[in-house]
Order: structure tokens, then sequence, then C-alpha cells
């Protein structure tokens, strides 16, 4: 770790599930109920625009249920006390990182609390429920949306996200599948410009053979260990 002062981190719905919300892809998860085609495509929106935003209204209501656990609060602790570069990635929508005091971080899939203007372009802290035909503050339009990346759709700040992995010397995936590009991908990019590479899963991600080092258990446990690592090494 003294040769380490650039770190990516990415984190998936793996860190969250500790907390209570559910994983994209587990049992009983997130979308059980609804066809991914149902309420995450733009083809969705258009078709049945009530279902899309009530499903989103849900899971925005939710968040007021859940708090941050042990791992969001080790992140936020390295994230005030790393002195390199840092960068968070997290493909959930929740605001669990924020809340547990992250600040270098991005949301490359958008976030619940917030609204996009399908016209525009804007995007706006939004809370509570966003019916269909809600006004942009912005431009007027009534075109607001969930600002969430659709599957189809390109992730937010890519560019900023690879300049990130250019200049890593440590990439960290916390509890990912590894089976959703492009962050799938990372861990073969960060590798590709020299980067060490680690995995904190409760199992081996489909991307687990190019991770240097992989270890397994919840993220509650295994992120605040690791981090302690970090910060004393």
């Amino acid at each position: 770790m003294r040769d380490i002062q650039n770190i990516v981190i990415l984190t998936g719905a793996g860190i969250s599930a500790e907390s209570g919300i559910a994983t994209f892809r587990g049992p009983g998860g997130l979308w059980e109920g609804h066809r991914v085609e149902d309420v995450c495509t733009p083809q969705a929106l258009a078709h049945d625009p009530a279902l899309v935003h009530r499903f989103y209204d849900l899971r925005r209501a939710a968040l007021d249920t859940v708090i941050p656990n042990a791992a969001h609060d080790a992140l936020a602790r390295l994230d005030r006390e790393w002195p390199g570069e840092l960068l968070i990635v997290t493909q959930n929508v929740d605001d669990l990182h924020e809340r547990a005091g992250a600040t270098r971080m991005l949301h490359m899939h958008g976030e619940l609390n917030s609204a996009l203007c399908a016209d525009c372009g804007v995007q706006a802290e939004w809370r509570g429920s966003l019916p269909p035909g809600s006004v942009c503050a912005a431009c007027g339009a009534t075109t607001l949306r969930p600002d969430i990346v659709f599957f189809g759709e390109m992730p937010y700040r890519m560019d900023a996200i690879e300049r990130a992995l250019s200049r890593a010397d440590l990439f960290v995936s916390i509890g990912t599948s590894g089976a959703v590009y492009p962050a799938a991908g990372f861990v073969q990019t960060a590798r590709y410009h020299g980067a060490q590479t680690l995995e904190l899963n409760l199992e081996p991600s489909a991307g687990s053979v190019y991770f240097h080092e992989a270890r397994m258990g919840a993220a509650g446990v295994l992120v605040p260990e690791w981090v302690g690592e970090v910060l004393s090494a």
C-alpha cells in the first residue's frame, strides 16, 4: 500500500443489501414482480409511464426506511482520510454513500433522488413522488422522468471514470455481480493501465478471475477491515 496513491472503487448492490435494499439479481430482488422491460427501458416509459413512475416513487420512498451500514461508513472514512486521489463509482441509485459522508464519488446509473428533463436534459434534486407530467423548472416542459440510466442508455460520466481508471494504482470492486457492462469491464481497464485489483464480495463475481486478489464475505465486515489496512499502511 505504500506505493498506492490513486484509488478507484466500484460499488454495486451488494454493499447496500446489508442496509435492507434488495439486490438487483438476487432471489426476491428489486425487480421481483416486474420484468426489467416493464420498468427500466425507454420503451417501458413510453408505453406505460404511470407504471414506471410509480415503481421509482416506491423505491424513492423506501430510502427513508434504511440507513448506511458499516461498509458505507468505512468508505466515507477512507474518503475523509485518504491523502491521494480517490473516486468511488457506484452502480447504485440510492443515497447511502452520501448519507454516510462520502463526497469523492459519482453515480454512473443515476439517482433516485433526482429528476431528469427529457427535453432540456437538466437534472434536479427531487424528493417525494414524481408523477407523469411533472413540470421542469428550467424549461417548463412536462417531460420529467426518473433520473435513472435505463437499459440501452449510456451510463453517466464515463469520461471521468475512464480517466480515473487510467490513473489508478488500485482498483477495488465491492458487492458487484460482474455481469453488467460497462462496469464489469472496469477491472480489465484498470489492469491494462497497471493497477492492482481487489474484489470484496459475498461470493465470486462473474469477473473474479480478473482480480489479483479476492476476499469473500459480508461487505459490512470486509470493507471496514480493508479500509483499516489501507489507512494504517
